[in-house]
């Protein structure tokens, strides 16, 4: 069974910054692909970032540019550096275990215009 704690989301005004952190159990994310998605109220559930466990990353297009996933597998942590937020980077994000088909619990980020 693993766990994933995300933390540092927040409240922030647009074109400022935050950086997510989702701490796993054990030592999967080096093993596993890791992501990050996102909810919106009234929208499904998407993805914004992932890295494999060789390091090689893929972004939603919306995301490229102001945001950077990263792996700090001593730590086994995934992090998601978000950068020039917009209002509609507002949402609940997630960290996924693409191995385990696990989640975390989320992790609020509001921007406020």
């Amino acid at each position: 069974q693993v766990q994933l704690v995300e933390s540092g989301g927040g409240l922030v005004q647009a074109g400022g910054s935050l950086r997510l952190s989702c701490a796993a159990s054990g030592s999967i994310v080096s093993i596993s692909r890791m992501g990050w998605y996102r909810q919106a109220p009234g929208k499904e559930r998407e993805l914004v970032a992932s890295i494999s466990n060789s390091g090689s990353t893929n972004y939603a297009d919306s995301v490229k540019g102001r945001f950077t996933i990263s792996r700090d597998n001593a730590k086994n942590t995934v992090y998601l550096q978000m950068n020039s937020l917009k209002p509609e980077d507002t949402a609940v994000y997630y960290c996924k275990v693409y191995v385990l088909g696990s989640w975390g619990q989320g992790t609020q980020v509001t921007v406020s215009s």
